[in-house]
């Protein structure tokens, strides 16, 4: 063991124990943290700063721009888009529609006929579609709720039976005679009443 050791010298046992000494790396003890040669040096670094900083800037006057372009045009949620679209196309079909050209005559009748109708057919607006929905999904929970409610009691109902018959059952089979024995003829009828239900 001795040989080993001086053969290698006297750190080699050193260096293979838990303290080992870590090897010297020249770049590891480099004071600047980048050189201009591999394009990381200061110069470099405040050249990407300045940049960040330009960007930054066109960014934010690019919306302050975007803002004043869409404060006259109408932007609509996405979800929403579909109906403000057709709220739109009403109105401009009702200002297109000439309405001057019909005589007052005939326009009596029309509106008599047209108040009825308008009442079946009206249109409905996206409040009450949503108002509709919501009712339909409130009875259609209730409905759940309710059958489910007719289920629970089913089964607490088929529970009680069966623990119902079950105790009967243990109380025949339980029966002893006075010598403490089982009773077999009522454990033989029990039985025989079993089979004739089965049957």
């Amino acid at each position: 063991m001795m040989a080993a050791a001086r053969r290698d010298g006297p750190g080699a046992a050193a260096a293979r124990g838990p303290g080992r000494k870590r090897r010297w790396r020249p770049v590891l003890l480099r004071s600047v943290v980048g050189s201009v040669q591999e394009g990381r040096g200061f110069a470099f670094r405040r050249k990407q700063k300045i940049e960040r900083q330009y960007r930054k800037l066109l960014k934010k006057r690019s919306q302050v721009h975007s803002q004043q372009v869409d404060q006259f045009t109408d932007t609509y949620p996405e979800h929403l888009k579909h109906l403000y679209l057709a709220e739109e196309e009403k109105l401009k079909k009702r200002r297109r529609t000439p309405d001057d050209s019909v005589s007052a005559e005939e326009k009596l009748p029309q509106a008599a006929e047209s108040a009825g109708t308008r009442e079946k057919f009206k249109n409905k607006t996206s409040n009450q579609k949503a108002k509709e929905e919501y009712e339909k999904i409130k009875a259609e929970h209730a409905r759940k709720k309710e059958e489910a409610e007719k289920r629970k009691q089913q089964r607490e109902e088929a529970q009680r039976l069966y623990k119902k018959k079950k105790m009967e059952a243990f109380k025949i089979l339980s029966k002893k005679t006075k010598k403490g024995q089982p009773n077999l003829n009522l454990q033989v009828e029990f039985l025989l009443q079993k089979i004739q239900q089965n049957t």
